[in-house]
Order: C-alpha cells, then sequence, then structure tokens
C-alpha cells in the first residue's frame, strides 16, 4: 500500500466513525451540525470536488467526478431546504455516498495496484547490479554504467544482467521468467545468454553483446509497460461512451426535475412536491455514475497482458487481446517455426565428382551464409576451409548463391535458379530441400537435406483447430514435395511452397482479403501470421497480427511483431487465443452486467422506488463485482493442459 492509499484509508476511518458519533447525538445548534457534516464532507470528497472543478475550468466538465459533486451537494441543499422549514435537514446521504464512493475507489486502486504488482513480480527480471572483477576482488557495479564488451561474473543464485557470450564456465539457467517454461537450459562456453535468467549452479563469466537498456530484460519489461498505451475497440468505446453519456444523464437529471413536476402541476392541477422529485434526479446521478465500466474493462485488458507475460507470451497492447479474440486464419511459416530449423544432410545424388569434393565448393559458396541450410552443411562437413579461395559470392534471395572459386563459376541453389542460367537439374524423388550444385555451367549432381517437425507442431495444430480456427495456411519456400509431406503429416488442410520472400508477402495480403478464408457472412477475415523471428521480420509486420516465435534475444522480432513468443514452441499461438478468448468474455460480462444493473436502478431511480443507499449499490458494489470479475483473468488455465 502506498502513501496515497494509507492516507484515504485514513480519511475513510476518520469519516466512518465521526459520521457514525453525529448521527447519534443530538443536537440543539444547527449550525455547530452543519459545520461539523461539512468538514467530514471536505476531509472525504475534497479531492473530488476539486478534480470536478478541474474539469469544469478546462471545459471538460461531464465525469463521474461531477456526477458525484452535484448529487452529494445537492443532497446538502434538501438538507438545508429543510432547515428553513422547520425541519432538521438530513446530511447523512450526502456524506455516506461520498465515503462508499471513495470505498469503491480506494478498492479499485488497490486491485490495480495489485495487478501492477503481480506484473511487475512476473517481470522482475532486471537486476539493479552486475558483478565485476577489480584488483583480484568481484565488486558490485550499476550495469547501466558498462560497455558492451565488458566481463561480468554471475554466481550461483544471480539473475544475468546483460546479454552476453559464456567466455568461462558451465552452468544450467532457468529462463521461465523470460520464455514461461520451467525446464532448466544448459549452457556452456560460447552459449549465448539473456538478461533476467537466473544461473542456478555454476559460477559463470560473460562477455557482454549490447548495453543494459538494449538487453532482453529492459526490452520485454519496456513492452509489457507499453501495452497498455494500445487500446483496444473496447476501451475506446468506453472511453468515447463515458463522454456522450455523462452529458446525457446529466441532462436526464435536469428533465427528471422540471419535466414530470411541471406536467403534475400545469396539466393535472396537483400540488407538487419539488424536493422529492430533486432528490429523485440525485439518486438518479449517483446511480447513472459509469465507474464500473471505466474501471473494470482496462483492468481486464491490463490482466490479460499480466497473464499471458506469465507464461513468456508478450502481448504488446489490448488492441491485439481483441484481435486474437476473434482469430480466424494462421498462417504459420514453414522452417523454424512448424519445424525445428535443424537441417541434416541425408543424401548425396548424381556426383559427377568426389562427395568431398563435391561439398567443399558447396561450403565455400554458402560460407558467407548464415542459412540453417548452409549451417547443416558445415555441420556435416566439419572441416576447416580455405575461404581466400573464394574471389566473389553474390546472393540470389530465395534461388541460392553464386560464387568465384578457384577461378571456377560455382552455382548452388534451388532448381529454378538451375534453370535462369540455361542449366537442366536432375530432379530428385527424395523427401527433402534439394540443393543442385553446378560449376562452370556443368551440372555436377545434388545432396538432400531434411528438416525435422517439432513434437509441439502436431498438438499447435490440433489445439487452434479445437479453438475453431478453420483456416490453418502453411507457407514455405520449399519445393511442393517437402511442402505436402509436413503439411500432410501436421494434417494442415492448406500450403503454399516455392515462395520467396516477397512472394510471401503477396500470398499473406491475398489471404487477407479473400472473404473466402472466413465462412461467415459480413465478417472481417483476421489472420495472424506466425514465423521465427529471424527472417520473417516483413510478413509478420504485414498481417493483422504478427506473432514472433523462439524470439528470446531477436530484436527484429520485438520490433516488428504485435505478439512475441519468448520460446520456439508453437503450442503457444493457441494458448494466446485462449488467454485473449477469456478475456474479451469477461470484458463483455462486466459490461453487460454493469450497464444492466444501472439501467434497472436508474429506472427505480427515476420513478422514485430506488433511494441513495440502492444508489450507492448501483455505483460502488456494481465497480467491486466487476474488478473482482477482471482479476479472473489471472487464474486463466489451458483447457488443453
Amino acid at each position: 500500500m502506498n502513501k496515497k492509499q494509507k492516507t484515504m484509508l485514513i480519511r475513510i476511518v476518520i469519516t466512518s466513525i465521526f459520521l457514525a458519533s453525529l448521527s447519534l447525538i443530538n443536537f440543539e445548534n444547527n449550525i455547530l451540525r452543519f459545520c461539523l457534516y461539512m468538514a467530514l464532507y471536505l476531509i472525504i470528497g475534497y479531492d473530488i470536488i476539486k478534480k470536478s472543478l478541474h474539469g469544469i475550468i478546462n471545459f471538460r466538465p461531464f465525469d463521474e467526478n461531477l456526477l458525484m459533486m452535484t448529487a452529494t451537494l445537492g443532497a446538502i441543499g434538501l438538507g438545508l431546504y429543510n432547515e428553513t422549514k422547520g425541519q432538521q435537514g438530513d446530511f447523512n446521504e450526502a456524506i455516506a455516498v461520498m465515503l462508499f464512493y471513495q470505498v469503491g475507489e480506494f478498492f479499485q486502486k488497490l486491485a490495480i495496484n495489485k495487478s501492477r504488482k503481480n506484473i511487475a513480480s512476473l517481470m522482475d527480471i532486471r537486476p539493479d547490479y552486475a558483478n565485476i572483477e577489480k584488483d583480484n576482488e568481484i565488486i558490485k557495479v550499476d550495469p547501466s554504467n558498462l560497455e558492451i564488451g565488458s566481463i561480468i561474473i554471475v554466481a550461483p543464485g544471480e539473475k544475468i544482467p546483460i546479454d552476453g557470450i559464456i567466455i568461462e564456465g558451465n552452468s544450467s539457467l532457468n529462463e521461465s521468467a523470460l520464455t514461461g517454461e520451467s525446464k532448466p537450459r544448459t549452457i556452456k562456453k560460447d552459449d549465448e545468454v539473456y538478461s533476467g535468467s537466473i544461473n542456478l549452479n555454476g559460477l559463470i563469466k560473460i562477455k557482454t553483446i549490447k548495453s543494459f537498456g538494449e538487453s532482453t530484460a529492459s526490452k520485454i519489461i519496456e513492452l509489457v509497460e507499453n501495452a497498455s498505451n494500445k487500446k483496444s475497440k473496447s476501451e475506446n468505446f468506453i472511453s468515447k461512451f463515458a463522454k456522450i453519456y455523462t452529458p446525457i444523464v446529466v441532462f436526464c437529471a435536469l428533465a427528471l426535475v422540471i419535466i414530470p413536476p411541471l406536467f403534475i402541476k400545469i396539466i393535472l392541477h396537483n400540488d407538487v412536491n419539488f424536493s422529492q422529485w430533486i432528490y429523485r434526479a440525485l439518486t438518479f446521478l449517483v446511480i447513472s455514475c459509469p465507474c464500473a465500466l471505466i474501471i473494470s474493462i482496462p483492468l481486464s485488458f491490463f490482466s490479460g497482458i499480466g497473464c499471458a507475460s506469465s507464461k513468456g507470451i508478450l502481448i504488446k497492447g489490448s488492441n491485439y487481446i481483441e484481435n486474437l479474440s476473434k482469430l480466424t486464419s494462421v498462417v504459420f511459416d514453414k522452417t523454424g517455426t512448424l519445424t525445428k530449423g535443424v537441417f541434416e544432410l541425408v543424401a548425396i545424388h548424381h556426383n559427377k565428382i568426389d562427395e568431398n569434393k563435391l561439398l567443399e565448393y558447396v561450403l565455400l559458396a554458402e560460407s558467407a551464409s548464415s542459412h540453417p541450410i548452409a549451417i547443416s552443411i558445415r555441420n556435416f562437413y566439419k572441416k576447416e576451409l580455405n575461404k581466400l579461395r573464394i574471389s566473389n559470392i553474390e546472393e540470389i534471395s530465395g534461388q541460392g548463391v553464386i560464387a568465384k572459386i578457384d577461378e571456377l563459376e560455382v552455382i548452388v541453389g534451388n532448381e529454378q535458379l538451375m534453370k535462369n542460367h540455361n542449366i537442366e537439374p536432375i530432379l530428385c524423388h527424395s523427401v527433402g530441400t534439394i540443393v543442385h550444385i553446378a560449376i562452370n555451367g556443368e551440372y555436377m549432381g545434388h545432396i538432400v537435406i531434411s528438416d525435422v517437425i517439432k513434437e509441439q507442431s502436431y498438438k499447435a495444430i490440433e489445439n487452434l483447430k479445437k479453438l475453431n480456427i478453420k483456416n490453418i495456411i502453411m507457407l514455405t519456400g520449399d519445393i511442393e514435395k517437402v511442402a505436402k509431406n509436413v503439411a500432410d503429416e501436421l494434417k494442415i488442410d492448406k500450403y503454399y511452397s516455392n515462395l520467396l520472400p516477397n512472394q510471401k508477402i503477396e500470398k499473406i495480403e491475398s489471404l487477407m482479403e479473400d472473404k473466402t478464408e472466413n465462412k461467415t457472412k459480413n465478417k472481417k477475415n483476421i489472420l495472424a501470421f506466425v514465423g521465427d523471428g529471424i527472417n520473417d521480420a516483413p510478413s509478420i509486420s504485414r498481417a493483422d497480427i504478427g506473432i514472433a516465435m523462439g524470439s528470446i534475444g531477436t530484436d527484429a522480432a520485438l520490433e516488428a511483431a504485435d505478439v512475441v513468443l519468448m520460446d520456439d514452441n508453437p503450442i503457444k499461438v493457441a494458448t494466446a487465443v485462449e488467454i485473449s478468448k477469456k478475456c474479451l468474455k469477461i470484458v463483455k460480462e462486466n459490461i453487460i452486467f454493469a450497464i444492466g444493473i444501472k439501467l434497472i436502478c436508474l429506472i427505480l431511480g427515476a420513478i422514485g422506488i430506488a433511494n441513495m443507499w440502492l444508489a450507492i449499490f448501483a455505483d460502488v458494489g456494481v465497480m467491486i463485482l466487476c474488478i473482482i470479475n477482471s482479476f479472473r483473468v489471472l487464474l486463466f488455465k489451458s483447457r488443453f493442459n
């Protein structure tokens, strides 16, 4: 509880005690009685009056503060009016209304702070210090002052403060705060590690590769903190609704004071008790306060973002939660997303020269490439190469490379690259990625490389189908045979193969515009693209919802994606959809409940059945119930576990 909350609690306690005491005292001096009540009113309500007057001065008068001030001052006015008639004025209701309103505000702020603390504890992954060695001693320093390339020491039980490379020591890391997975990761020399991870055992030395502010933990915290700035349609609707709704109810309250009494007096020729109608109008104002909606809707989305964060899913704004709940199509990239992206060389066919010689030319040509295929060939060959033999390398996007090696033109790539150079490749009947090789325009053979499907991919597709997402599509640059094999294995109904990077974007755009992808009439087709976050940034940016997975430490993914899965588990796509659906369900429950109760109470207040005490329930009670309901998002459990 912070200082402001403690002060508010003291004000509530003081007002409650003295209000109860004043109700029991029989005052002979009405002026003293009035002054004591007004002192209590100012103690409990001065901030509401201040906010209301500030809104009026800045020409933004219509908010819940104006409603509360008008209703309570009006009730005080009625009490003074009764005093002039020789009756004892009742000021209890005015102060009680303000008191209970502040009780509701207190619990609301307590709830929001609790939610923020929950998220803060989940995101408490950035340590305040780093250990460095100086004069044979380990000292603690501010990590924000360290430069890239600094050597830091992390003892068992400590958090890694900055992303870096292990230069000494072996250990295992708890990365659950980043990925949501509890299984430790074993690390050794030359492995990359990320800030926010906890060193479980073994002293390790790390060479930093990023600044403190650019490290993974800092980026994650920044994303979560900024998520509340991107509002959903529901939140924007509530904000607009409140701006229109508040002046309407103020004028309705005025109409309630003027129209029925005039009708009774002029048309029916009956006597009118104006104080009765004023009381009804004031009750109407208290009931109409839209706090439950204004507070509970953003809180529901905030809780949803916090729940997702705890499971290693970063959702960058409540607008993306809303879109995820309405998702109709999911498009997966294949390599590194549905498959491990760990290729294995399984065969060499039709080679006209020695296998080792052929692989040597391929590796030299691919020496500058970070593509998984190139890495798999290097892992297979494992021999040192003389890169001085290479005089030129030209990479053809989506096709392969052309290199000058030993003054020979070496072409390494797919079937299309061969045909572009008038070389007729020999087709391969094996399933996998086929890499063709030609030297000086002569075809030399091809190698077969296969990727491995992730174990979780089967469950990921199955879970999405259970969530009624029927349009599950796979895009790949691989040939038809490889694409069909993976699609059949995972039971994906639609796939597109032989796609270049720019063609993937074009295909995503056509799928987004294709109304047949969503069979429901007059409903937009909302499409998510799921990529591995390394080379899929353009496609991730283009989709309605861009989801980057396996993106721990990947800056491109953190920047481009709307949703970031901090490990490479595709099942979490369905988990993100589940959380969003639960969140939107709770939002709708709160809207229906709050508006429904208020409409009933407004009608009862207008016809004189509801009093101020019912008004307090309609305002504060409904608000507290909606806040409690909002926290149900944090209790989310996947139905697929």
